[in-house]
């Protein structure tokens, strides 16, 4: 088998294990329903959370970014070992995006799937495990003082290469391959663009909060 072979099938298999609709089926098994059909329309936890509930959105969560982190960190580093790129950095990356790919574009629910954060976020834990929760830290802070995921999320992700920049200097982390500093820079882009949507709505005043994670929110 040629190497180029291989690493066609080494992406096809990252994509397959992304596709799996995990909220879709999670909405099925728990209420019958097609998640996107309901709330925001996004099979996404986020959407799962607001229609059925923390349990139900919890095993999506968890069952997404272990989508991502698989490929990145199993299938990049062990199946087939002969393809072409030499640089392993480069194949974890592009093994994690075909499974976001996947998720976002799931081959088995029409290519409708959800944003990709979760999935990206497990890739993102595969290759800097230091970083990301760093990048949690401030997803929640986020989300506790303004209430919005998308918000969260999109600050998470900027902070991402800042992060990787200072660890180094502080001696908390070895510098990264070049090749997963330049795709950090490129993490943002890609949140920004799929959260595009809900940007409109945070500009227009009608995005979803979720109240009840503004911990520090004084009632009325």
């Amino acid at each position: 088998m040629s190497s180029s072979i291989e690493l066609i099938l080494l992406l096809f298999a990252s994509y397959i294990s992304g596709s799996m609709p995990t909220s879709i089926i999670v909405g099925k098994i728990f209420k019958g329903i097609d998640i996107r059909e309901h709330g925001s329309g996004n099979a996404g936890s986020t959407n799962v959370f607001r229609i059925l509930g923390w349990k139900p959105a919890l095993i999506v969560i968890v069952i997404d970014i272990f989508k991502g982190w698989l490929p990145a960190a199993v299938y990049a580093t062990s199946l087939f070992q002969g393809q072409p790129i030499e640089d392993i950095g480069v194949v974890q990356i592009l093994c994690g995006f075909a499974a976001v790919l996947g998720h976002t574009y799931t081959i088995f629910a029409g290519f409708q799937g959800g944003k990709g954060v979760g999935t990206l976020g497990g890739m993102l834990l595969a290759l800097f495990p230091v970083a990301v929760l760093l990048c949690l830290i401030v997803f929640i802070f986020v989300l506790i003082m303004t209430g919005y995921v998308s918000l969260g999320s999109i600050f998470a992700s900027v902070s991402l290469p800042i992060f990787l920049f200072i660890l180094p200097l502080l001696g908390f982390a070895n510098p990264p391959q070049l090749s997963l500093l330049i795709f950090s820079l490129l993490v943002p882009w890609f949140i920004i663009f799929m959260h595009r949507s809900n940007l409109s709505h945070l500009r227009s005043g009608d995005e979803n909060r979720f109240e009840k994670a503004m911990i520090f929110k004084k009632n009325k």
